[in-house]
């Protein structure tokens, strides 16, 4: 069976720095697009950045410039590097990503557990 497993998350203070890691494992036979979600409290779900298999990014405006995803396929891994956090990022970050399991099945949509980030003033 598929699965992503998160890790980094924390709290540190305004200004301060943090880096995601996001592992799949189990059962896969192929890895398309994933990405960083996050959702606050009371909002919904809003994609953070994501990155294809060939490495093209894309990061919603309020992080751009102070957040960087990356990728190392081998590793089936993700990572996002926070710079310069502000309390307003403060979130469940989730791990999302378009997995298939065998040839020929149609991806699906796998996430991850969670991991809080907390960012002080």
């Amino acid at each position: 069976q598929a699965q992503l497993v998160e890790s980094g998350g924390g709290l540190v203070q305004a200004g301060g720095s943090l880096r995601l890691s996001c592992a799949a494992s189990g059962r896969i036979f192929s890895i398309n697009d994933m990405g960083w979600y996050r959702q606050a409290p009371g909002k919904q779900r809003e994609l953070v950045a994501a990155i294809t298999r060939g490495g093209t990014t894309n990061y919603v405006d309020s992080v751009k410039g102070r957040f960087t995803i990356s990728r190392d396929n081998a590793k089936n891994t993700i990572y996002l590097q926070m710079n310069s956090l502000k309390p307003e990022d403060t979130s469940v970050y989730y791990c999302g990503a378009d997995m298939t399991v065998s040839r020929g099945t149609a991806p699906l949509k796998y996430w991850g557990q969670g991991t809080q980030v907390t960012v002080s003033s």
